[in-house]
């Protein structure tokens, strides 16, 4: 038994060898991966904010579509100067569209109330028409022609 014994350790000794052994090239491994992994990551992010800043030049951008990319390249760690400059061009584009809002909504400055009743009561009588005056003296007579008799 105990030859049974002597081997059961020298195998748990080798495979404690072996193990040692194989960790770090599987750790090595995994970390090529995850560097692999974090290049495409940074790849994808990078290209999100140059899709963003193109987003953010048309006419027309939507908003969400970029706050989205931004936030994609956030999270993936991505702190450049591209992704400042999206921020910037997005919150830029939200207070110019906020200033147009208010501007198309009345370009004249509102009236006290006060005032506003006041001239609609002014605008009221003088919608109405004046009396038609009476036809004057002076108008010519009306002449009468001989008929001409055949």
């Amino acid at each position: 038994m105990r030859r049974a014994c002597g081997t059961l350790q020298a195998k748990e000794n080798a495979m404690a060898i072996e193990s040692a052994l194989i960790k770090p090239v599987v750790d090595a491994i995994m970390a090529l991966l995850r560097r692999g992994e974090n290049v495409q990551l940074h790849r994808h992010a990078e290209k999100a904010v140059r899709e963003a800043i193109r987003e953010l030049l048309l006419a027309s951008p939507d908003e969400n579509k970029a706050a989205a990319r931004i936030a994609i390249a956030k999270a993936a760690g991505l702190l450049s100067e591209d992704v400042v400059l999206a921020e910037e061009m997005l919150q830029k584009h939200r207070a110019t569209k906020a200033q147009t809002r208010t501007r198309s909504s009345g370009s004249r400055a509102r009236k006290p109330k006060a005032v506003e009743d006041a001239a609609a009561s002014a605008s009221d009588k003088s919608s109405t028409r004046p009396a038609p005056k009476p036809a004057s003296k002076t108008t010519k007579p009306a002449t009468t022609r001989k008929r001409a008799s055949t």
